[in-house]
C-alpha cells in the first residue's frame, strides 16, 4: 500500500538524518613534507573516539595520492575520509611574501578561511592544526556550546593558569600586542586594547551556517588585502599571517571552549616542558610553532610519536638525533 511506503520513506529518511547529524566532521591539512602529522592527529582521534567521525583532508594536488596511500595502507583503511583538493588560486593577491617563516605562507594556512566553500552539507565542524594530537573523543569537542551570533569557538591565551605561566615564562606573546603593529594608525583606530588576550585559531568549533550569514570568509579577505597594502601586522611579528585576520574579525565575536581542549604552545621551545599530571590530563596537544615534534630538537615528542604510523612509500621520516 502507497501509505505503507511512504511511512517506510519516511522513517529511512529520518534514519539517515540522524546518522548524518551524528557525523563528526573534522578538517584537517595534509601539506606535502608534513603529511606524518596529519596521520598521527588522525590516528589519535580515531583511537580515542567513540564517536562516527568523518575526516576532510584538504591537500594540494601534488599530495592527493600520497595521503590517500598512506591511509589505504595503514590500520586508518577503516576510517571515513573525504580527500579534497585547496585551489591556491584564491589567495592571489591576498598574501605578503616577507614572512620569517615562509612555511606559514603556504596555501595549507588558509584554509580555515574557507569552510564554507569546503565543506557543503554540515551545520557544524571543527578545524584542527595537523600539529595536534587529541588525547580525548573528540565528540566532547564537538559538543561544545557556541552562542547565537557566533561563528566559532576558541580557547584563548589567558584561559589556564599553568598555560599562561609557563608561556610567560618563554617569552611567548599571548595578546594582540604580539599579532598586530600598533604603530600603525589603522591599528590603533580599530579601538582594540593590545593588551587584549589573543586566541590560537589552529583548534576551533565552526557554525557553517552563521559563519556564510556574517561573510566571515569574506571579512578575513578584507584583512588580508588590507594587510597586503599596508601591512598591518608584519610577519615578523605575528608569525605568519593567518592568524591576525582572524583575531581582529573574531574579536568579542566568539564562543569558547574547554581550554583542556587546546593545550598549545608546545613547540614554541625544546624546553618549553609542562608536569607530566597535567599533560595527561590534556584533551588535545598543540605543538605551534618552530620546533615540531616529528624533528628534532622538540618537547614532549613521546606523547606524539606514539600515534605516528610509518609513511610506506618512505618519503617521510622522523628526524632524531641518531637518524
Amino acid at each position: 500500500c502507497w501509505v505503507l511506503d511512504a511511512l517506510i520513506a519516511w522513517a529511512t529518511e529520518e534514519e539517515e538524518e540522524e546518522e548524518e547529524e551524528e557525523e563528526v566532521p573534522v578538517v584537517i591539512c595534509a601539506a606535502e613534507g608534513r603529511i606524518g602529522a596529519t596521520i598521527a592527529a588522525i590516528n589519535s582521534i580515531y583511537s580515542n573516539s567513540d564517536g562516527n567521525v568523518l575526516f576532510y583532508i584538504v591537500a594540494m594536488a601534488n599530495s592527493l595520492q600520497h595521503v590517500r596511500k598512506w591511509i589505504e595502507n595503514s590500520k586508518l583503511k577503516k576510517i571515513k575520509f573525504k580527500v579534497i583538493e585547496f585551489n591556491p588560486m584564491v589567495l592571489r593577491g591576498k598574501v605578503r611574501s616577507d614572512s620569517s617563516r615562509p612555511e606559514l605562507l603556504q596555501p595549507l594556512n588558509f584554509v580555515r578561511f574557507y569552510l564554507p566553500l569546503l565543506i557543503l552539507k554540515h551545520e557544524k565542524v571543527i578545524y584542527l592544526d595537523d600539529d595536534v594530537i587529541v588525547q580525548g573523543d573528540i565528540q566532547d569537542l564537538y559538543d561544545t556550546k557556541i552562542q547565537p551570533g557566533h561563528a566559532a569557538a576558541f580557547a584563548t591565551d589567558c584561559d589556564l593558569p599553568s598555560t599562561h605561566e609557563m608561556v610567560r615564562s618563554i617569552g611567548m606573546q599571548t595578546t594582540y600586542m604580539g599579532f598586530l603593529d600598533y604603530r600603525k594608525q589603522a591599528v590603533r583606530d580599530l579601538g582594540i586594547s593590545p593588551n587584549t588576550c589573543s586566541f590560537n585559531p589552529g583548534v576551533f568549533v565552526a557554525n557553517i551556517t552563521e559563519w556564510k550569514r556574517q561573510k566571515i570568509t569574506k571579512q578575513l579577505e578584507k584583512w588580508m588585502l588590507k594587510n597586503v597594502q599596508d601591512n598591518l601586522y608584519s610577519s615578523a611579528m605575528a608569525g605568519g599571517v593567518a592568524t591576525p585576520p582572524m583575531l581582529l574579525v573574531f574579536h568579542q565575536k566568539h564562543s569558547t571552549i574547554n581550554p583542556m581542549w587546546h593545550i598549545r604552545h608546545l613547540g614554541w621551545s625544546p624546553d618549553a616542558r609542562y608536569s607530566e599530571n597535567f599533560l595527561q590530563e590534556a584533551q588535545l596537544l598543540h605543538w605551534n610553532g618552530r620546533f615540531k615534534p616529528w624533528d628534532y630538537p622538540c618537547a614532549h615528542q613521546e606523547l606524539w610519536e606514539k600515534w605516528y604510523i610509518p609513511d610506506p612509500s618512505g618519503r617521510f621520516t622522523i628526524m632524531r638525533p641518531n637518524s
